[in-house]
């Protein structure tokens, strides 16, 4: 049984919970890296960072993939 299944994945509501925690600090974390791309002026660096935030822009969706029954705000919201 691999971990990166998918289906293996924990769906609890401790996991759930954890789940939206890491999607906020992502969040958080691509408007960081956003910021210092923009005020980045070399080429490679700044393809660099855009392949970090396209990364975590696909784990917040693969998150959100695993728990469809919530809602948009209490994903994009600052509730904890």
């Amino acid at each position: 049984m691999s971990t990166m299944d998918v289906k293996d994945e924990d769906r609890s509501e401790e996991s759930k919970k954890n789940h939206i925690s890491y999607y906020k600090s992502l969040s958080k974390i691509i408007l960081e890296i956003q910021d210092e791309k923009d005020q980045e002026s070399e080429p490679a660096i700044k393809e660099h960072l855009e392949n970090r935030i396209n990364a975590m822009e696909k784990d917040k969706k693969r998150i959100r993939d695993m728990f469809p029954d919530i809602r948009e705000e209490e994903w994009d919201g600052h509730t904890n």
